[in-house]
């Protein structure tokens, strides 16, 4: 992605709180999430939560790093990374990665903000940097993502309030990336089709990831992805201090074994230099 392209999406989203990267991907990869999604519901079994923040008719899949390759990919996009990393830095990292499958006769999600559960006073610099991929077509009446632009610079909206919004719509293979303070919602779904996306969402290097990544996804399975997927994993250290085991790496950890195996680590601790 141009470096003056990624520099608008950032301005945009430090201004209004969000912007759509039209073209992202290519549409042959939405038609094949969209097919793995659906496989996966019928092997998993997975159905609503029934709740009025994941919805009754909203088909939800955490995890998908354990769900192979095509997934896999996702977090290091070439066109979307570089700009979440100019909204919040290189050192971010995955906070979670999800599907949202938004069924016929689903009501709209009530206005929230992603960062809610992190109490720090508004406004802040962006702690948080989500993205949707659109794996359909976001339109008002299938459900797009609805937005209340610049609010991310207000404090947090009142849980199930009345706001106006915008919806963003987009077409299949475009990218919402937005600031996770920006108040916002999963739309209705007034059509008689699901409106399929994908939730790839970052944090900063300093704040606890949604998903236990470390947990979550078995170190076997780490060990084999791409090295830049690994560090937003969390296996790097951030800036130098935080997230160390005995000033290492615990990517050195990962790959050697033992502490007693590791070499000397490749990024000098901040104490260090």
């Amino acid at each position: 992605m141009p470096d003056d392209a990624i520099a608008e999406c950032v301005t945009k989203v430090q201004r209004d709180g969000y912007a759509i990267i039209e073209n992202a991907f290519p549409t042959e990869l939405a038609d094949a999430l969209r097919e793995d999604l659906d496989r996966l519901e019928r092997d998993l079994g997975v159905v609503p939560s029934d709740n009025d923040f994941e919805g009754t008719r909203t088909v939800r899949i955490y995890n998908l790093l354990v769900h192979g390759e095509l997934y896999q990919q996702i977090p290091i996009w070439d066109r979307v990374l570089p700009v979440v990393e100019g909204i919040l830095d290189p050192g971010c990292l995955i906070s979670s990665l999800s599907s949202i499958v938004i069924g016929p006769e689903e009501t709209a999600q009530p206005i929230h903000s992603d960062d809610i559960p992190i109490r720090l006073p508004k406004p802040h610099p962006p702690l948080v940097c989500n993205t949707m991929w659109a794996i359909t077509d976001f339109t008002e009446a299938n459900g797009a993502t609805r937005l209340v632009p610049g609010s991310h610079l207000k404090e947090n909206p009142q849980y199930g309030g009345d706001y106006e919004t915008i919806p963003a719509e987009m077409a299949k293979g475009s990218v919402l990336v937005w600031d996770g303070a920006l108040w916002h919602s999963g739309g209705a779904n007034r059509t008689d089709e699901r409106r399929y996306g994908i939730a790839m969402n970052y944090c900063a290097g300093y704040v606890r990831q949604q998903e236990n990544q470390q947990l979550g996804v078995p170190p076997d399975l780490v060990r084999r992805f791409p090295p830049r997927l690994q560090e937003l994993i969390g296996y790097d250290v951030y800036r130098g201090l935080i997230g160390h085991i005995d000033k290492q790496r615990p990517l050195d950890l990962l790959t050697a074994g033992t502490l007693a195996d590791t070499a000397q680590p490749s990024n000098a601790m901040v104490w260090d230099r």
